[in-house]
Order: structure tokens, then C-alpha cells, then sequence
């Protein structure tokens, strides 16, 4: 069929973010996407009333494959695991909704629930398929979906950010903190940081200095930072990017990429931030990439 017109490389954009969504991982989702048009090539096309469901059932069922992989692969992690951070075209930013839920605070606590309770919650909050399609997709009945989906919904809102915040007034505190960081002033990152702020870092054991274990605390927080990004000196350079649809920032040492940073902010301050160093996580913060619903 012609690539042009062939339902795969219509929908290619969704069925990433799906593979992406449950497994936070880009370079996992590439391979589940892989995997699924091996899949796709061998269908009766004819048979295909609903291409765009039908896909987003077989990248679910691959996705659900590698979770399941994956989650015995990272209780062997070394430190902290996050999700591997995207830079994001400003499309992804301006869908609200869509940005709340690939955000790096989100794809954590995703990580929190098991692998079919993910699959339901992503396809149903995230991408608001039927309940039936959903039940296809997970191998379940349509009722004990509806349960799935009522549990991972409560356990989700106990643990995500409870505050929204402006897109403008998020920019604003992530300059702040970026500004404070890089200049190694401790009290202007007391000022930016809530008292109970929590950092989580993931170095996957090859970043020295990377903590293994979440900083918690303002003032344990401001002088960690400053400890351990000061020995960087002048070299050390910390820039806006837009990190999985919400305001972060890059962090270069001579110009040489060694990590993004996301944050989430209440109250005019950041409570959360996340660190993802971890080399083998970094690919794709050069080139944009188009998450799509």
C-alpha cells in the first residue's frame, strides 16, 4: 500500500505517544512500534473496518508485552528511574491536557501502577476511547475495564500535582531556578524553592555525583545544587527547553549536553524537580518530537 495513504503512517504520531505514554520510554515505544507493523503488514486490510482502533489495539498489546519486560529489567536499576525526557514542539505545549499528561510529574506517577491499570487509564484519560475498544485492546470484559479504569483514576489523582499552573507563571519560576543554579546563589534558590521541595535525579549509575536516593528539603536541596553543579564553574550553562510539553530547561557543561530538567511549580514555587542525566536518556532532546491525540 502506498505509504502516503497506508492508515500506519497516518496515525504513526498517536500510536507513538500510546507505546510512549505506557511505557516512557521513546526508544521502547519505537520498538513496540516496530514490532506492531510487522504486525500490521500481515492483516487482511479488507477485514479492517476501523484502521485507526484497530492499530491503537495492537500497539497496546505490544506495549503491555514490553511493560511487563520492563519492569523486572528496572527493579536491577542503579539510583532512581524517570521516564526519558522529549523535547517537545509547541504543539504538544498548547494542548493543555495532552501536555499535563506526557509531562515527566505524570509518566512518574504512571510508573506507580501496574501494567494493565496503565493501558486503561492512558487509553481512556488520556485518549478517551470507549470503554469496549479499551477492553478489546487489554483483553478484558467491558464491565471489569470500567473498574480498572474507576481504581487507576483514584490512585493517579492521590499522586499527581493537584495545582495547574499558567504556562507564563511556570516559565517565569523555572528561569528563576535557572538562574539561581547557575550563578550558585543560595539564597535566591532558598527563595525559589518550596520548604518541602523534593528532587529526584536519574543517572542510571553512569553520572558521578548523581544522587541515587530523592533530596528532599530546601535548604538540603540549595546546597546539593550548588555543591555539585558549582564545581562546573563558567562552564556550566542552563537554557529553556521545552521538556515533554511543559517549561524545563537543558543543562550543558561547554556546550556538551549532560541532562534536562523538569519541574513542577505550586504556589509560585517549585515543590518537584526531576533530573534525568542517564546518557543512554538524552537522544532525543535535539530534535523536536510530535506528540499527538
Amino acid at each position: 500500500m502506498d505509504a502516503l495513504v497506508d492508515p500506519f503512517v497516518t496515525h504513526r504520531g498517536l500510536l507513538f505517544t500510546v507505546a510512549y505514554e505506557m511505557l516512557g520510554s521513546a526508544a521502547d515505544a519505537e520498538d513496540v512500534l516496530q514490532e506492531s507493523w510487522l504486525r500490521w503488514a500481515d492483516v487482511d486490510r479488507d477485514q479492517v473496518h476501523d484502521p485507526r482502533a484497530y492499530l491503537v489495539r495492537i500497539v497496546t498489546r505490544q506495549a503491555l508485552n514490553h511493560l511487563r519486560t520492563l519492569s523486572r529489567r528496572r527493579e536491577d536499576y542503579v539510583g532512581e528511574w524517570l521516564p526519558e525526557p522529549l523535547l517537545t514542539s509547541p504543539d504538544v505545549a498548547d494542548d493543555v491536557e495532552l501536555a499535563e499528561n506526557v509531562s515527566i510529574a505524570m509518566l512518574t506517577v504512571l510508573e506507580t501502577l501496574a501494567p494493565t491499570e496503565r493501558a486503561v487509564f492512558v487509553l481512556r484519560e488520556v485518549f478517551d476511547l470507549p470503554y469496549d475498544e479499551i477492553a478489546e485492546a487489554v483483553d478484558k470484559s467491558t464491565a471489569s475495564v470500567r473498574q480498572i479504569a474507576h481504581r487507576a483514576r483514584d490512585h493517579v489523582a492521590a499522586r499527581r500535582p493537584r495545582v495547574k499552573v499558567e504556562r507564563s507563571e511556570h516559565e517565569k519560576v523555572v528561569a528563576r531556578l535557572g538562574r539561581a543554579i547557575a550563578t550558585g546563589d543560595l539564597q535566591a534558590l532558598m527563595d525559589v524553592l518550596a520548604p518541602d521541595v523534593v528532587s529526584v535525579a536519574d543517572g542510571g549509575g553512569k553520572v558521578r555525583g548523581a544522587a541515587r536516593r530523592p533530596v528532599v528539603g530546601a535548604d538540603k536541596l540549595a546546597r546539593y545544587l550548588v555543591a555539585g553543579l558549582g564545581k562546573y564553574g563558567s562552564g556550566l550553562s542552563l537554557s529553556p527547553m521545552m521538556v515533554n510539553g511543559q517549561p524545563g530547561l537543558r543543562a550543558e557543561v561547554d556546550g556538551e549536553l549532560i541532562g534536562a530538567i523538569s519541574v513542577t511549580v505550586e504556589d509560585g514555587r517549585v515543590s518537584r524537580i526531576y533530573s534525568i542525566a542517564n546518557p543512554e536518556k538524552l537522544a532525543r532532546l535535539d530534535s523536536e518530537m510530535g506528540l499527538t491525540r
